[in-house]
């Protein structure tokens, strides 16, 4: 005899619960970002903000504000649900910009976007036009855009990125390498010119209180080979209640995309071959960081390749790279006080890390650039292995 056996149903008394938890780990975590970017003040200015209330409502026309009767910084319910936590971060920031304006500055006769408000934002590294109807970061970074003149290389390195799915191993791998060969030379031919560029930060990945070692080992991936430059920097893990760390790339809006999708696109291959190769060869969770290393040492050797014309037939032959001393000029405003650190790893495999090599260089990434008209917009997609 069947018997049918309802799933248990998800009370209204669940749901409010559940929100509640959600709504405390998110406050919690915007007081955590408000007390360490208080530190970035200077000292009699941080002693004259005290601490606000933090809330969250509906508000469907603001992503945030700044009430300066109720001491109390608000954000909308949209942009703490619905968004990455560098959105809500730099949403948190320009509230709070207003609020050291009025109380550390005294500007309580000026417009509320008037000049103590941008000296806020400054020393805050806030952006000044995070409010209002304001689209949130990742929205700006992905949206559709009109390519200049200049830019019409961005088609032609699409039109290599969609060869690059070709089923033939030597032509993919050809049509991946001169396209990372015309994405180098585009951006050192705008460095050499001194073209005027706009840089944006984001987060890689989402905040964690413990990072692996093949994280560094991507972080500097991306940094030696994208026109990206990375900093570790403090930011609230929701799901732990905790502060960690997460990876923060600036570049230019088209490079910090191409660095963005490239890391999702490597952890992605690193997931799936790990698989096979821990099913393949009855190896416990240990030794992944190990293989994990290898696959991108083996994709560095690939894109290294590029720097010799002739390789297997592979004609390329990249520019030589000059410093985007923009770049570095708008990191050190936004991080003034930055140190290096490095750390000794524990011992590792070496035939699994010889293996993970061997898979890197298979990898073959495909359709990193997309363009909004004539062309499928954010359908991101890379080939996990030829055979």
């Amino acid at each position: 005899m069947a018997v049918n056996v309802r799933p248990p149903s998800i009370t209204a008394d669940r749901v409010s619960s559940l929100q509640s938890i959600f709504d405390r780990r998110i406050l919690r975590g915007l007081l955590a970002e408000w007390e360490n970017a208080l530190w970035t003040l200077p000292k009699p200015l941080r002693r004259s903000v005290k601490r606000p209330l933090f809330a969250i409502r509906d508000m469907p026309t603001r992503l945030g504000c700044w009430s300066r009767n109720k001491r109390e910084i608000t954000l909308s319910r949209e942009i703490v649900s619905g968004h990455r936590w560098d959105d809500i971060k730099e949403v948190l920031l320009h509230e709070m910009a207003h609020q050291v304006a009025h109380e550390g500055l005294q500007a309580t006769a000026e417009p509320d976007h008037g000049d103590s408000f941008r000296k806020a934002c400054s020393l805050l590294r806030a952006n000044p036009a995070a409010s209002g109807t304001y689209r949130p970061l990742h929205a700006r970074l992905h949206q559709g855009e009109v390519l200049s003149g200049r830019d019409r290389i961005v088609v032609r390195i699409h039109k290599l990125m969609a060869l690059a799915e070709s089923s033939n191993p030597n032509e993919a791998k050809a049509a991946m390498l001169k396209a990372y060969e015309l994405i180098s030379r585009h951006n050192v031919n705008l460095i050499a010119q001194g073209v005027d560029q706009d840089y944006h930060s984001i987060f890689l990945g989402a905040p964690r209180l413990r990072h692996f070692r093949e994280a560094y080992y991507l972080a500097h991936l991306l940094q030696d080979f994208y026109f990206v430059q990375g900093v570790w920097i403090q930011a609230w893990v929701l799901e732990k209640g905790k502060m960690g760390r997460v990876l923060e790339i600036s570049g230019t809006r088209k490079n910090v995309r191409i660095a963005e999708y490239i890391h999702a696109a490597i952890e992605r291959y690193i997931d799936t071959a790990w698989a096979d190769y821990r099913r393949d060869n009855g190896l416990n969770h240990f030794r992944r960081t190990d293989f994990a290393v290898g696959i991108i040492e083996g994709f560095k050797a690939t894109l290294q390749q590029a720097c010799t014309a002739g390789s297997r037939g592979v004609d390329t032959r990249l520019p030589v790279r000059v410093a985007d001393h923009a770049l570095t000029r708008y990191l050190s405003r936004r991080y003034p006080h930055v140190r290096s650190f490095s750390r000794k790893g524990p011992g590792h495999d070496a035939r699994v890390l010889a293996d993970g090599k061997e898979r890197g260089r298979k990898l073959i990434i495909a359709k990193g650039i997309t363009r909004s008209d004539g062309f499928r917009n954010q359908v991101l997609e890379y080939k996990q292995e030829l055979k």
